[in-house]
């Protein structure tokens, strides 16, 4: 059984502010040390339910902030971005048995991570058909789209609640929640603990059904801080205004989503 990890930092237990998730600041090697091991406890945790290779997307800011040398034999890495699509899902394919999302967190526009945001900090919000989209929203559906179920997350109290609505019978474990600038979190220990303990659970049953259900068309709508980025993004082949601050793209493929978005986001 392979399992593919994607792992980002800004849902890690402990995490309050965007120094912590910075590479450039003295904070960031302590929690990437913990987002580290939230991984190697998943991966632990896949391998006790029988996974033979995991296989873990790096999927934070530069994709190069895993401690690769704590990472455990049965590991392969997938680092930095290549520009494929898939983002942060770049690595998975059919040969997957399941997929698992270590350090999620809550959309742009929520108020349960002080450092909730989706892909960056220039967009306000992200709509697919109507609804205010997070990063997972969007990786779930990439996973989908090779038949690869989504069947755990750790992360903030929002972002598991929205993974549980959307994806039937997926388990989660709620890292922390926010409140304006604080967060208040179980420890790292606590959570290592539950990631490792949920991830074997959820491997060790039946998650054959825990797809997000697909449609017949997608619109994709984002909503940038400046009209500046909306004008520059209005520009790609097939998106059009939607206000002065917004664009849209549409397509009964998902796939030509995701490719739109990796320009529209930038």
């Amino acid at each position: 059984m392979k399992v593919f990890i994607s792992a980002d930092i800004e849902g890690t237990a402990g995490i309050a502010h965007w120094n912590e998730a910075d590479r450039a600041h003295p904070d960031w090697a302590e929690f990437r040390a913990l987002m580290t091991a939230e991984v190697v406890a998943a991966c632990e945790g896949a391998r006790s339910a029988g996974a033979t290779e995991v296989v873990i997307k790096d999927a934070h800011e530069s994709g190069r902030n895993l401690i690769l040398d704590k990472l455990p034999d049965y590991a392969r890495i997938v680092r930095g971005w290549s520009g494929h699509p898939d983002e942060m899902m770049f690595g998975i394919d059919d040969g997957f048995a399941a997929a698992v999302y270590i350090g999620y967190h809550s959309k742009a526009g929520s108020e349960v991570n002080p450092l909730a945001h989706t892909s960056n900090l220039r967009i306000s919000r992200l709509l697919l058909n109507g609804e205010v989209a997070s990063e997972f929203t969007i990786n779930a559906l990439c996973a989908a789209q090779y038949g690869v179920p989504s069947v755990f997350l750790a992360g903030d109290v929002g972002i598991c609640t929205e993974a549980r609505a959307m994806v039937p019978g997926l388990a989660a474990v709620e890292t922390l929640d926010g409140r304006g600038k604080a967060s208040t979190s179980i420890s790292p220990a606590w959570s290592r603990r539950l990631i490792r303990e949920g991830v074997a659970a959820a491997l060790s049953g039946d998650f054959s059904q825990a797809l997000p259900a697909k449609a017949e068309h997608y619109e994709v709508v984002i909503e940038f801080s400046t009209p500046t980025e909306a004008y520059r993004a209005g520009w790609y082949p097939g998106a059009k205004s939607y206000g002065p601050r917004a664009i849209a793209f549409e397509h009964r493929d998902f796939s030509e989503i995701l490719r739109a978005l990796l320009f529209l986001k930038v």
